[in-house]
């Protein structure tokens, strides 16, 4: 393959990097192969890293200074997946971009099958695992954001999400606008596009380390989707408050006739304080889901940063263009 990036079609590859200093070499390598077999393709790999605690930094650094096409952002502390896609999204230049994750389980030669999608037109193009290779708990975390997505952020049934898919340079600009705080990778393209699709493509084992997302990180990042693009959980809310109301109402009505009828029947208490404790508690939790929304108000009122760029290394003016006899690119 020639140095020139402009010649063929540009793919940027945005890898979020992780404790990953075992496992990123490959899949970069993996990457210079699989666009080497290609005439029609160049690429160029931005490589971010999320604070990680191990050797990573020092990996991905001397990788870029080997390949100028590699760009490294480092994070000054640990801002999460979807942050770190984000900050990629500001440095690709190219037609198509790509987002993997950096353990090598994603095969990349079926980046080209996703690309083959948007080049018959869909947006965006999701690989789509016939079998999950992860943990039991991430397979239910997966079900349950593919669900919330579905009721919350109105996706498609039929769409199946993934951190692997592929996506034109206008939807990749469209999401770069977001500067607040709480990103959420599915929301953001949900908002600018419904013309998305998904293949199947395989979903390899992991042979080193384990996943970067515990529960509690799965759990905010759900809280992140229902409570930063959508306005539903609200409105349940208010529906929570309209049937419990009304069943109060009924409820007295209720025992209002029935003590008209029976003068000599008691009330008990234990209805009584069982419907406080179910009332007071609906309270509580609609209360506190109220009060997410207003405390992540004024977070984002208060410019909380999206992410923060300790250092960047990026060559890629460096990478010499062959030019023709009149002396335009080629």
């Amino acid at each position: 393959m020639n140095d020139c990036i402009v010649c063929n079609h540009l793919i940027s590859f945005v890898i979020p990097c992780y404790c990953s200093e075992y496992t990123i070499e490959a899949v970069v390598a993996e990457i210079q192969q699989e666009v080497a077999k290609q005439t029609k393709y160049d690429y160029e790999i931005i490589l971010v890293n999320d604070h990680s605690k191990d050797n990573t930094k020092n990996v991905i650094w001397k990788l870029a200074q080997e390949n100028p096409r590699i760009v490294v952002i480092d994070f000054s502390q640990n801002f999460g997946q979807h942050s770190a896609t984000l900050a990629g999204f500001h440095k690709v230049r190219g037609e198509y971009v790509v987002t993997m994750d950096d353990d090598g389980q994603m095969p990349v030669e079926s980046v080209f099958d996703l690309i083959h999608e948007l080049e018959n037109g869909a947006d965006v193009a999701f690989g789509r695992y016939e079998e999950v290779q992860q943990k039991w708990y991430r397979n239910i975390g997966s079900q349950i954001n593919s669900t919330m997505t579905v009721y919350l952020l109105d996706k498609p049934k039929e769409l199946f999400m993934s951190s692997f898919w592929a996506g034109k340079r206008f939807v990749i600009e469209e999401i770069a606008k977001y500067d607040a705080a709480y990103p959420y990778i599915g929301g953001l393209l949900l908002r600018v596009t419904k013309n998305m699709v998904s293949i199947p493509v395989k979903h390899r084992a992991r042979t080193v380390g384990k996943s970067g997302y515990t529960f509690r990180k799965l759990f905010n990042l759900w809280l992140n989707g229902f409570t930063a693009f959508s306005m539903k959980p609200l409105r349940f809310a208010a529906l929570c408050g309209s049937l419990s109301a009304a069943a109060g109402f009924i409820l007295s009505i209720v025992m209002i006739i029935r003590k008209l009828l029976n003068p000599d029947i008691l009330l008990g208490y234990a209805s009584t304080i069982t419907v406080i404790l179910f009332i007071g508690g609906m309270i509580m939790l609609l209360l506190g889901l109220l009060g997410e929304y207003i405390g992540r108000v004024y977070i984002i009122l208060n410019k909380a940063p999206q992410f923060v760029i300790r250092d960047v290394w990026d060559q890629r003016e460096t990478v010499v263009n062959e030019t023709s006899d009149d002396g335009k690119e080629v």
